[in-house]
């Protein structure tokens, strides 16, 4: 499984964001299975959205670019 965890998230980060595979995950709770409300939806995608943010800005800030 380590050996193949690194080469499944290049893939991923390849092929979707992570803010993406988020929002598409809370957005297949709320839609297909009903147990998730949409205002737990927003709060997902808000919070996630703005942690990442975050991150890139703290990044971005740390090492200059």
């Amino acid at each position: 499984m380590s050996t193949i965890k690194p080469v499944l998230d290049k893939a991923m980060e390849k092929l979707l964001s992570r803010k993406l595979m988020v929002w598409s995950t809370a957005t297949y709770l709320m839609l297909f299975t009903s147990s998730l409300a949409s205002e737990d939806w927003v709060a997902i995608s808000l919070a996630y959205i703005g942690i990442q943010g975050l991150a890139d800005i703290a990044t971005r800030w740390r090492h200059g670019s």
